[in-house]
């Protein structure tokens, strides 16, 4: 790739993701700096005492304090994806989507809109991850004996089980939780009833919030899974008998199983382990010799 491409490229992307090209920009009266909110640049963006901080001392810090690191970021990235795209290195959808799982299983509450912009953002992250460490590990030999032995000893941390992500209201009896239910149906927020109805001292602060459960979990009653079979997400059940009490249910998330074979696994593993041989840190730094590159922080 020639220089006035990649460079092109570079400048493209700076315009665009970093803040401290603000600067250069000073003739505009106007920057946006949230998502509804913009200010005259040519004013200054603090005083303290009748100190002012000018707009372009704050972009000038920016730029010193986070400038390198964010534009090496961005040409690590491109980097990553030119040579992924000239060597044909892919990513599993399947590996992306057990990933994307596991993540998922580790937040709280979210709304259906936040979780999907999360995805989306991990996406692009674990398709980068995997593409470098393909990259890095090309040259290195790991025999397929490595490999399989151990993926026989521990294949079970590359899968993932089916997990559902609930939150619950126990009442002691089926009066109790019919009136619940009639207030849920009349448009009450379930975590508020929790609040004022459960008598699970554990979730009743939470809202009820019971977080993801695999299907194999021995904390949960059994029929919670079978309920929860029955619902379509964010939306609760009618009232069940349950071992503790009475119980309405609410079904956040469902995440299925994702599970892989040897073959699917291999290249992946070989990857890693391949990286762990010679102590490689998963860095774009040793790639960039690559490709021609130049930017305004030199060598």
């Amino acid at each position: 790739m020639s220089k006035k491409l990649l460079l092109g490229i570079i400048v493209v992307l700076l315009i665009t993701n970093v803040t401290t090209m603000l600067l250069w920009k000073n003739d505009q009266p106007e920057e946006s700096v949230g998502e509804n909110e913009a200010i005259d640049t040519k004013k200054p963006v603090a005083s303290i005492n009748g100190t002012k901080i000018s707009f372009q001392d704050w972009m000038k810090s920016l730029r010193n304090n986070y400038g390198k690191k964010e534009l090496k970021t961005i040409i690590d990235r491109e980097v990553v994806k030119q040579l992924a795209e000239e060597n044909n290195i892919t990513v599993s959808d399947k590996v992306i989507e057990r990933d994307i799982a596991t993540l998922t299983t580790m937040q709280g509450l979210v709304s259906e809109e936040e979780l999907k912009e999360m995805e989306a953002s991990w996406r692009e992250d674990i398709v980068y991850r995997y593409q470098l460490e393909a990259l890095l590990a090309q040259d290195i030999q790991v025999s397929d004996a490595e490999v399989e032995s151990y993926f026989n000893k521990y294949d079970r941390q590359y899968q993932f089980s089916e997990s559902v992500q609930l939150s619950h209201i126990l009442v002691s009896d089926m009066d109790t939780a019919e009136k619940v239910y009639d207030e849920l149906l009349a448009g009450a927020s379930f975590s508020l009833l929790a609040k004022e109805y459960s008598i699970d001292e554990e979730t009743r602060e939470r809202g009820g919030y019971l977080g993801f459960n695999s299907v194999n979990t021995e904390f949960l009653p059994a029929n919670y899974f079978d309920i929860a079979e029955g619902l379509e997400e964010y939306s609760y059940s009618e009232p069940f008998v349950t071992d503790n009490g009475v119980a309405i249910l609410f079904l956040h998330k469902e995440l299925p199983d994702i599970t892989f074979t040897y073959d699917e696994l291999k290249p992946y593993i070989r990857n890693e382990l391949a990286l762990q041989s010679v102590n490689q840190n998963l860095v774009a730094d040793p790639l960039w010799e690559k490709l021609d590159i130049e930017w305004i922080f030199g060598e």
